[in-house]
């Protein structure tokens, strides 16, 4: 569920997973929802894709959705949300009117806003510029988003809140974020259970094998431990 863009994890950091990144509805070609706003829907399409008896990796909006389907779905061995609060808009972040102005500038263009976004979210990351030609790389020639869905996904971020979801889970939800995570709040940052250092939004194009390590750590821990001090993992 790491595939927020609808590209999986470069090969380094998907090398021993024992599933692939299932897409969501309306991303990496598959269909997309009659109804792309409806969480009973996604549950729904999502459920044979997201076996019990794993853990689930939610990046980004994913890991939003992910939480928000723990009152749809029977639960996981854990969830672990990567670059993601227990919600999306904050003052110190990005703020709700901040998410309203880009779903306005969603709506009159759509190509050239999320071609803003992805310069955007990359700009934590070590190497910038070199994350960006990664992204494009694996952008390139694929599958076109579905716009209804994309304006759904906007929706969800300034709506989910799984604060309660997360306290009420009944399997592990942990935190993972970039220390340097431009769409993320200092607090966000700063609470996450665990936080990858010299990392921002996208680790997956940055820092893949640390990234993958980190969460191979965090999926092998069986009630995974709140760490007080940030992890450091060496660039």
């Amino acid at each position: 569920m790491t595939r927020g863009s609808g590209r999986r994890l470069p090969p380094t950091g998907r090398a021993r997973w024992t599933s692939p990144p299932p897409d969501w509805p309306g991303l990496g070609g598959r269909p997309a929802l009659e109804a792309p706003g409806s969480l009973a829907a996604m549950a729904d399409a999502m459920s044979a894709d997201l076996p019990t008896d794993a853990v689930w990796v939610g990046w980004s909006l994913g890991g939003l959705l992910a939480g928000a389907l723990l009152a749809y779905l029977p639960p996981p061995r854990g969830l672990i949300l990567l670059g993601m609060g227990e919600r999306f808009c904050d003052p110190e972040g990005v703020s709700t009117a901040e998410l309203a102005a880009f779903r306005r500038a969603f709506a009159r263009d759509p190509v050239a806003t999320l071609a803003h976004f992805h310069r955007w979210q990359l700009g934590g990351e070590p190497g910038p510029r070199e994350a960006y030609r990664r992204l494009c790389a694996l952008l390139d020639g694929g599958p076109a988003p579905d716009p209804a869905t994309l304006d759904a996904g906007l929706a969800w971020l300034g709506s989910l809140d799984i604060s309660t979801d997360r306290a009420n889970a009944d399997c592990p939800m942990v935190r993972l974020a970039g220390s340097r995570d431009p769409l993320l709040a200092p607090t966000a940052i700063a609470t996450a259970d665990r936080v990858l250092e010299n990392a921002g939004h996208c680790p997956m194009l940055s820092r893949p094998a640390a990234l993958a390590e980190t969460l191979m750590a965090l999926a092998a821990e069986p009630h995974p431990r709140r760490v007080l001090q940030a992890e450091r993992v060496p660039s």
